[in-house]
């Protein structure tokens, strides 16, 4: 059984930053795609930020290009989100998911985490 476990939300102020982790168990990252999303309230599912497990292929939303980095510590089983710079729009339930093939599609990724929350005050 593949169960995803994000942790490292929380509140912080404009400008600042924040490192969430996803770490898996009952798959290895390295040979599948992971994937960060986020959902405001009142808003749609969106697309943050994705990497292969070879680290050969990374994307970001446009959003977030340039203020977060996605990486994986493979003796870990951990993908992270450093985000930084972080904005009041930021704020978001953000969540890890796992997938065969790189995508920016959520109904793309089988496995998902519970969320952790952002929250970035003004």
């Amino acid at each position: 059984q593949v169960q995803l476990v994000e942790s490292g939300g929380g509140l912080v102020q404009a400008g600042g930053s924040l490192r969430l982790s996803c770490a898996a168990s009952g798959r290895t990252f390295g040979i599948y795609v992971v994937g960060w999303f986020r959902q405001a309230p009142g808003k749609e599912r969106e697309f943050v930020a994705a990497m292969t497990g070879s680290g050969s292929w990374t994307f970001y939303a446009d959003s977030v290009k340039g203020r977060f980095t996605i990486s994986r510590d493979s003796a870990k089983n951990t993908v992270y989100l450093q985000m930084g710079s972080l904005k009041p729009d930021d704020t978001a339930v953000y969540s890890c998911a796992t997938g065969n093939g790189p995508s920016l599609r959520y109904n793309d990724y089988d496995y998902w985490g519970q969320g952790t929350q952002v929250t970035v005050s003004s």
